[in-house]
């Protein structure tokens, strides 16, 4: 039989597989995350019909003869490039800016996604469509430790609460007036927080004297006296805090200036409990909390993962990777790190399948098909004069 009704036969299949690689592009072209392939092929072994000879003293040397046997597929290739980036709005959409994967978890196997279109399950789980639990870093006491053997599934607490905050300082501002009478007197209420988050509150009383003003903190059990002055409307320095109960009362920033009475409560670093309102997602993959009670605190950190050879990745469904034995074992680490990238919140990463060069792929992969069926079938007529010669 001839040789070249073979070649064409691998040819055939050649050009086949790579029509169903670039189909699969064309069919995942709005599939988010996902990485195009390409087929390379390469020839198979070939012939020896005549082998080389070296150069003698009368003669020179002649080449090899080699018939080649066909092609096949040498590899089939993805393509980890950047794809675009779709704006969504929502807060559980994530994409990845760089070389990382995110972790997720499905039956207990460790896969690896770049489609970052996530969601919270009934338990609080932050899960793909699917349902593969996504890999982080849960905050214990608002501390998040991203050590690679605390992995695990990412919770969103459906009863978070922010810890109440004991104050030790309140600070006040405003002005006292310099024209008050001898006796006159400014009261102020201050609202403080106890170790429990229970609020109490400590009563300022300012007393007008002939050198200054007498002041007076107390909240209900302590009451602490005491004293401050003012030289050309700045307070000076002596009896400018005083301690009531283990809150600083810190005048520091009131003005003695005539006229105006608008002594308040600047701030003081003390809170009461709060409840999860929303989060947000940080750069580093970091998921803060936002607590009725104003306070923002990390809740949990996703996890992502590098790798050597990413090309060595085995495709698992479902726009995941697991590894395989080229593409090494998974380095683990956050977000904003050398070599992994940055996360971007309310986006997805769109297929990096270009159109045009598919189309292109698919003519050519046409083409090569045809030109192989040519070919057997030129063989074929070949092989029909062949069995003519005796009728």
């Amino acid at each position: 039989m001839l040789r070249a009704l073979y070649s064409a036969i691998s040819g055939l299949r050649s050009h086949q597989t790579m029509l169903d690689v670039t189909g699969n592009n064309i069919a995942n072209v709005n599939t988010t995350g996902f990485k195009a392939s390409a087929t390379q092929f390469q020839d198979t072994l070939s012939q020896l019909t005549q082998g080389a000879s070296g150069p003698q003293a009368e003669t020179g040397g002649s080449n090899p003869a080699q018939i080649g046997l066909g092609v096949r597929v040498a590899a089939i290739s993805t393509n980890f490039a950047q794809g675009s980036s779709q704006a969504t709005g929502r807060s559980t959409d994530m994409m990845i800016s760089g070389n990382g994967f995110f972790m997720v978890q499905s039956a207990g196997e460790n896969l690896y996604t770049r489609a970052g279109s996530f969601s919270f399950d009934a338990s609080g789980q932050l899960v793909t469509p699917d349902g593969s639990v996504v890999q982080g870093w849960t905050a214990i006491a608002g501390v998040i430790n991203p050590t690679p053997g605390g992995i695990g599934n990412i919770v969103l607490p459906e009863n978070a609460v922010a810890p109440a905050v004991q104050t030790t300082i309140a600070k006040l501002s405003g002005n006292l007036p310099a024209g008050a009478a001898t006796g006159d007197i400014v009261t102020r209420d201050i609202d403080v927080y106890g170790a429990v988050g229970d609020l109490r509150t400590v009563s300022m009383k300012f007393t007008r004297t002939a050198a200054g003003w007498d002041v007076a903190a107390a909240d209900g059990t302590t009451t602490v006296n005491g004293a401050i002055t003012f030289t050309s409307g700045v307070i000076n320095a002596t009896g400018s805090t005083m301690t009531v109960n283990g809150v600083t009362v810190d005048f520091t920033t009131i003005t003695g200036y005539a006229g105006l009475n608008t002594v308040k409560l600047d701030s003081q670093n003390g809170r009461e409990p709060g409840t999860l309102q929303s989060f947000s997602l940080s750069k580093d993959g970091t998921l803060v909390g936002s607590f009725s009670n104003g306070a923002t605190d990390p809740i949990a950190r996703i996890a992502l993962a590098t790798f050597v050879n990413p090309g060595g990745l085995e495709k698992a469904g479902g726009s995941t990777y697991r590894t395989s034995i080229n593409s090494g074992s998974a380095s683990v680490g956050t977000a904003g790190t050398a070599g992994i990238g940055s996360l971007a919140a309310g986006a997805l990463e769109m297929s990096n399948v270009d159109l045009s060069q598919e189309f292109t792929n698919l003519i050519v992969a046409q083409r090569g098909f045809q030109a192989n069926a040519r070919i057997i079938t030129t063989s074929d007529e070949v092989l029909q004069e062949l069995t003519n010669l005796k009728r």
